[in-house]
């Protein structure tokens, strides 16, 4: 995600696009072995582990592989403390970066999983090693995440850097929205960019974890592999048409390279939906054609449904909005006949000030909003499934009275480096907050096997 673009978001209608050869539905996994190796599964709209419906509460902590490496930017300690935080709260799925490239984008993370040469940073891939052992023992399941289409971890733009030589900074003066958008979907018909890509891929999915033994292919701890976050075509209508067959066809080949390593575990795509394609719902329906289950975020702030300023005067448009955006998407998921989940969700706290001491109460208006059609959904067999809000900050607080992050800082939050630390994360301290998330696991809770958390 990158919360700092605001999109006009025009639609652009049904796109001429033919679909790639092989994208043609998905590969059934071995139902049996999955079941019996409490693997999640998907059956029609529904996700099963254990052959059981697996509704998820979910958060993002995509970081986690930071925290748990040994290294000077690490803290294991700190990981396992906001594990259990998260397990207390009942968050049963976390969303996590398995992908960092170091590169030279203004804002791209440092340590990566890669460093600038495409080298492998070991202590990196041990940390996620790390967090999938811990996540494992709390009986979570992580969504690992291979890329990403922005800049804060490097990403695609990167990727191409590293083959071509050029790149855009998102938000160069330079190259105004959508120059960066329409530039990083170049990568799609990169053959060497993506090649480069594939390799990180082959190496997290075929990796065996240093700190348990067990390869990933066969760790239920495992939801799913997601291509990227929050991967488009494109940002113009133009650059969305051009690339539209290439983004579908690395869609389809990754998918099968996926599962041609990993027979076990589920394939996402990390798309935000609509928003993605410029109002499209038909190329959101083409991306998702080989994919197990469909994703959309929702960023009422960044894409101008309201105005930090004043929430009180914007909010109740908005939340029409929001509702009006998970019907589209809920129609997308049962015309696919296929699970949805909310993977992304934010909103700023009153004011839109950063200090954990400000009040949320137009968030939890938000959150409410978010959680009600999922428990709608639950109670009447829909296919929306699950969320996971953006995202856990834990314990950690802003290092600087300006709310910036500085080289150097360890204190990671939700809120990525390149943003203002504080601005959608939640903390350990947001008791009404957390009330609320609670109060969303027991309704998940009703009419499953499994213990509810009091």
């Amino acid at each position: 995600m990158d919360r700092r673009r605001l999109l006009a978001g025009t639609a652009t209608g049904a796109l001429a696009l033919t679909l790639p050869l092989g994208l043609v539905g998905c590969m059934a996994a071995d139902e049996s072995s999955a079941a019996a190796a409490d693997f999640i599964t998907v059956d029609g709209q529904r996700l099963l582990r254990g052959g059981e419906p697996y509704r998820i509460v979910g958060a993002n902590l995509w970081y986690a592989a930071w925290l748990g490496a040994d290294a000077d930017y690490g803290d294991r300690a700190r990981l396992m403390r906001e594990l259990d935080r998260l397990q207390a709260l009942g968050i049963n799925n976390l969303r996590i970066m398995a992908a960092a490239e170091e590169g030279p984008l203004n804002n791209s993370i440092k340590p990566g999983f890669t460093h600038p040469d495409g080298s492998a940073n070991v202590a990196m891939f041990e940390g996620l090693d790390f967090a999938m052992a811990e996540i494992a023992k709390r009986d979570m399941t992580a969504v690992l995440v291979l890329s990403n289409f922005w800049e804060w971890s490097g990403g695609l733009q990167t990727l191409l850097q590293r083959v071509t030589g050029q790149y855009m900074d998102m938000g160069d003066p330079a190259h105004p929205w959508p120059e960066f958008a329409d530039a990083t979907a170049e990568f799609y018909a990169n053959a060497d960019a993506v090649a480069l890509y594939h390799a990180h891929l082959r190496d997290m999915v075929s990796r065996t974890n240093s700190i348990t033994g067990t390869t990933y292919a066969d760790d239920p701890a495992i939801m799913s592999w997601q291509l990227a976050n929050e991967p488009r075509p494109g940002g113009s209508d133009a650059a969305i048409a051009r690339n539209g067959e290439a983004y579908l066809a690395w869609i389809s080949g990754t998918a099968e390279l996926i599962r041609s390593l990993d027979a076990n575990h589920l394939v996402s795509l990390g798309q935000e939906g609509t928003q993605a394609t410029n109002g499209s719902e038909e190329l959101v329906a083409l991306a998702h054609a080989q994919i197990d289950y469909v994703t959309a975020h929702i960023w009422p702030l960044n894409w101008g449904w309201v105005s930090g300023d004043d929430l009180a005067g914007t909010w109740p448009a908005a939340q029409e909005l929001v509702s009006a955006y998970l019907a589209t998407h809920t129609s997308i998921a049962t015309g696919l006949n296929k699970p949805l989940l909310v993977e992304e969700f934010g909103f700023p706290r009153d004011g839109e000030a950063y200090s954990p001491e400000a009040t949320t109460n137009f968030r939890q208006l938000y959150y409410r909003t978010i959680y009600d059609a999922v428990e709608a959904s639950w109670r009447d067999g829909g296919p929306l499934q699950g969320s996971n809000f953006w995202a856990w900050n834990g314990e950690a607080r802003a290092a600087h009275p300006d709310f910036h992050f500085r080289d150097g800082d360890r204190a990671y939050m939700g809120d990525p480096p390149h943003e203002p630390q504080g601005w959608y994360g939640n903390f350990d301290s947001d008791a009404a907050m957390l009330g609320l998330i609670r109060d969303h696991v027991r309704a998940k809770c009703r009419g499953l096997t499994e213990p509810c958390p009091a």
